[in-house]
């Protein structure tokens, strides 16, 4: 076990570099695993999650040399098709493995996911798409897996009835050595999504973007090797980005653009945040006091939902209140209590909406009036020091920031969870002048 110590109160300065994007290098390593020949994955992010992933394909029966961020996978056989259950349990990213395993064996059983605990997240529209592929697959709840078989992938035309980032991925995945032509209509656009589809296609891989939500593959006999580069984490420029402004800092981070980045950047903008766009990066600082700005998380090109706990953080100190509605995952706001702990005033509510079914991205029952949908924080606040429990990767962030910004020293529980999506987070901070120590209990 171990925690986080941070005293508050110190001006965040100097320049930054931010990881390779976690959600690209976790479906790098699984698009590795199409083909017999070897793929070498540059600017890896050394995360718990990645370790996770490794764990896997090794299991399975591939090879991984991994020297610095660089990481070489070989899967030349696939040595079993069964994914071990406590390491499902640890990462959503596991059941993305029923793509190289069905295509090259033709079965496999992959145990219902695990990951943060921020929604339901099920994996059916995924399902529902391998079935029109001419997957056979039934779910066993006395083992809790899902036993896959196809003697081959049949291309097929598939509508996904909600955006899913995930879904969209593994269908890709599969389609690309199916037989035929695949077209996946309300297709994600998530600029990771775009990445994985330009490694596949230098693997050998037949894939393009005929509108925005449309994608079309043209499946193809085999892949072959590639080398190819992560690009950076958008969320961890969000990270250092607050984190700059909260403390009332200036921050350059390193290497990156405003791709990817426009919702937020806007809202920053709105809110009298300042940034900069620079040749060697993008320079966030404070500039004043900061306006209540209201956000609605929804998909790409929207802003995004790992933005909306950090989001919620830098509101506090912001004059007046601001509404943040979240809309992608019905269960979001747990750092709420913890924040609370630290003295921000947030209140939880449920929203007036007219179409819920088109709003939300969650399938809709229930159980969701249970999970608040909508917060109001009040501020400008001064938060103090406290003893918080980190929930989900993002809210571990989120409660960084807060005891950054905070009077006093607190202490973060759940430090786990921080390090499956920040490598290092700790020893960045205190690059910038943080007073943070990790402690080992």
């Amino acid at each position: 076990m171990e925690k986080l110590i941070v005293t508050g109160g110190k001006k965040l300065r100097g320049e930054v570099s931010v990881s390779g994007a976690k959600n690209v290098a976790l479906k790098a390593l699984v698009a590795a695993c199409l083909t017999h020949e070897e793929v070498i994955v540059k600017n890896v992010p050394l995360i718990s999650d990645f370790f996770v992933m490794v764990d896997i394909i090794k299991e399975l029966g591939g090879t991984v040399v991994l020297k610095d961020h660089t990481i070489t996978i070989n899967m030349k056989k696939i040595a079993k098709t069964k994914i071990a259950l406590e390491q499902a349990a640890e990462i959503r990213t596991s059941s993305m493995f029923l793509a190289p395993l069905l295509a090259r064996v033709g079965q496999a059983q992959i145990p219902n996911p695990g990951g943060c605990r921020i929604g339901a997240r099920p994996i059916d529209r995924t399902i529902e798409g391998l079935k029109k592929m001419g997957v056979d697959v039934v779910y066993d709840s006395s083992d809790g897996y899902f036993h896959a078989k196809a003697e081959m992938l049949q291309g097929t035309t598939y509508v996904f009835e909600k955006n899913t980032h995930t879904g969209t991925e593994t269908m890709i995945l599969a389609a690309v050595l199916a037989k035929g032509q695949t077209v996946l209509e309300n297709a994600a656009q998530e600029p990771e999504i775009d990445e994985l589809i330009t490694l596949l296609n230098q693997m050998g891989a037949k894939i393009k973007r005929s509108r925005s939500r449309t994608i079309v593959i043209d499946g193809v006999t085999k892949l072959h090797g590639t080398v190819f580069t992560i690009p950076p984490d958008r969320n961890e420029v969000v990270t250092f980005a607050i984190a700059g402004i909260i403390t009332q800092g200036d921050v350059l981070v390193k290497g990156v653009n405003k791709e990817g980045l426009t919702e937020f950047l806007e809202k920053l903008d709105a809110c009298g945040g300042g940034f900069e766009e620079k040749n060697q990066g993008i320079r966030f600082y404070y500039k004043g006091d900061l306006r209540a700005t209201d956000i609605t998380t929804s998909y790409y090109p929207g802003f995004m939902t790992d933005w909306q706990s950090p989001w919620v953080v830098l509101m506090t100190k912001a004059q007046g209140v601001s509404v943040i509605h979240e809309t992608v995952f019905e269960s979001r706001f747990g750092y709420v209590d913890e924040l609370k702990k630290m003295g921000a005033h947030i209140e939880l509510f449920h929203p007036e909406v007219l179409n819920p079914k088109n709003v939300y991205n969650f399938n809709l029952h229930d159980d969701n009036k249970k999970n608040f949908h909508a917060a109001k924080a009040y501020g400008p606040t001064v938060l103090h020091d406290g003893v918080v429990n980190i929930s989900d990767l993002r809210a571990g962030a989120t409660l960084v920031l807060a005891a950054l910004a905070a009077r006093g020293t607190s202490v973060i529980f759940g430090v786990d969870r921080l390090d499956r999506g920040y490598e290092q987070f700790d020893e960045r901070l205190r690059s910038l002048g943080a007073d943070i120590e990790r402690v080992k209990e």
